[in-house]
């Protein structure tokens, strides 16, 4: 047995004998697609074996004592910007990805936003090669769509990405942006032709161009939120829900921020058009209150907005409305963070706290365990998995990934910058009372992270392709060196 394991995993107990396994999780609370129940998963093959009942026989292997936990899927975190390449002095894919596990997340989608942005599939291969060798998690990555260059959305390679990025706003990290109708309504043709997703950032930019106009850049955060008001998103995602309608398009808008675009998105979706949307993790637990008091920790965009504005996405989370709840984990260096409000960038790290904040939230609301482990798991599992393809994630059943996470639903503990993995080291959350907590996370059948250790063993994260097409082992030799794609990255830059 590896040492690094051996505190953490008991030897076989000798009981009866089937097939011996690679590691059985014993007598956790499974929460499978069919419902929560009492059990033990049996692991082979970086797969899951079989799922048994109480009371069943056995197979000799290793084991992990899962008494008192939830055994869920490995967690799905769609939404995440771990800045590689060009921006690394904000975080880095071994920071970002500890900082996933230590949320229960074995799978993360990457955003193309990065320095050069990722616009084309070379620069996606590219990147996944930097990459190579240096996550704990698996991942797949999300194109940038180029106003300049729509028509790439119809010949996109499934091999490399199903879904693309669209910026309708930008800010400090987001400078390729849809300004003009008509290149947004060629994209949104380009990718309905190649059957892709579109991901959106869905706020209007010529709406805040003209409150700029006016009033200038915001003096304090006070002022944030009517400086990027929700005007700007709802009449975004009007314009969303009508070129959806036009071109049949497949949509996911990003982190809804507010009661009238959720309603907007909802009703859209019963008429039948192939529209989803997602919350974050920071819409749910912030209000405008915590970014006037607070400041530049909560400045998001879309921004934190009303109570009520909570209360409706919660509503949107629990009753299926919304297929998603991601962390839209952008982190920046606190000097960045400390600027005057005209110049400090939005962004908040977040993969790390997401699962446990949404937790938290839940059981506040006289939710009780086992149905907030259901909505986790779909949510952060069958959700995104269905959603975008990823074949083998986001459910616990027979012949799945045998990524799993242990959650201890009852543990109360404080969050303190301590705590923090991702390179930025600062949170939102600092200070925050959360129930419930990760103890143990396995990834492809091996334990990558445990509470009392951090991770375990080397990053072994899979870059995940399209659909159908077999995970890339980056154990595999020949991979250009780092210098050689950063000179391929440039030249991909536009």
């Amino acid at each position: 047995m590896n040492s690094d394991l051996s505190s953490l995993i008991s030897p076989s107990s000798g009981l009866p004998h089937t097939a011996e396994a690679d590691l059985v999780v014993e007598g956790g609370r499974l929460v499978t697609p069919e419902g929560v129940r009492d059990g033990t998963v049996v692991i082979r093959d970086g797969r899951v074996a079989a799922l048994l009942a109480p009371g069943d026989p056995l197979p000799s292997g290793p084991r992990l004592d899962a008494r008192g936990r939830y055994v869920l899927p490995g967690l799905i975190d769609s939404h995440v910007h771990f800045r590689t390449p060009g921006l690394e002095h904000k975080e880095t894919w071994e920071t970002g990805s500890r900082a996933a596990l230590a949320g229960g997340v074995t799978t993360v989608m990457d955003m193309p936003n990065t320095r050069p942005p990722s616009l084309d599939t070379a620069t996606l291969r590219a990147k996944a090669a930097l990459i190579a060798g240096r996550s704990y998690v698996d991942h797949r990555f999300h194109m940038g769509a180029d106003p300049d260059h729509p028509e790439v959305l119809a010949d996109l390679d499934p091999a490399v990405a199903t879904s693309a990025k669209a910026f309708m706003a930008g800010h400090h990290t987001a400078p390729v942006v849809f300004r003009e109708a008509h290149q947004l309504e060629a994209a949104f043709a380009a990718a309905a032709r190649g059957n892709v997703r579109l991901v959106l950032h869905a706020e209007d930019q010529h709406v805040f161009d003209l409150l700029d106009s006016r009033g200038g850049d915001p003096h304090s955060y006070d002022a944030y939120e009517p400086h990027r008001p929700r005007s700007g998103a709802i009449v975004a995602v009007a314009k969303v829900v009508h070129l959806a309608r036009t071109h049949g398009t497949k949509v996911h808008v990003l982190h809804v921020s507010s009661a009238e675009e959720t309603d907007l998105l909802a009703a859209a979706a019963a008429e039948g058009l192939p529209i989803s949307f997602e919350v974050t993790g920071h819409h749910l637990s912030f209000t405008d209150h915590d970014t006037a008091r607070r400041g530049p920790r909560t400045r998001l965009s879309p921004a934190i907005r009303a109570p009520r504005d909570r209360e409706r996405l919660w509503q949107a989370v629990l009753s299926g409305e919304a297929t998603t709840v991601g962390s839209d984990h952008a982190p920046h260096t606190v000097e960045e963070k400390n600027r005057p409000p005209a110049e400090a960038p939005p962004g908040l790290p977040g993969v790390q706290e997401l699962a446990v904040s949404v937790w938290t939230g839940m059981l506040a609301r006289g939710i009780d365990a086992d149905t907030a482990a259901a909505h986790l798991a779909r949510l952060m599992g069958r959700g995104p998995a269905e959603l975008f393809g990823l074949a083998g994630k986001g459910r616990l059943t027979v012949g799945a990934d045998a990524d799993i996470a242990l959650l201890d639903p009852a543990a109360r503990w404080q969050l303190s910058a301590s705590h923090v993995e991702s390179l930025c080291g600062w949170s939102a959350y600092e200070g925050w009372m959360f129930t419930g907590r990760f103890t143990t996370v396995v990834t492809g059948g091996q334990v990558a992270w445990d509470l009392t250790r951090g991770t375990v063993g080397a990053p072994r994260g899979r870059w995940l392709p399209g659909p159908d097409r077999p995970a890339m082992d980056h154990s595999a030799p020949a991979l250009p060196t780092v210098r050689d794609l950063e000179l391929e990255l440039e030249g991909a830059s536009r």
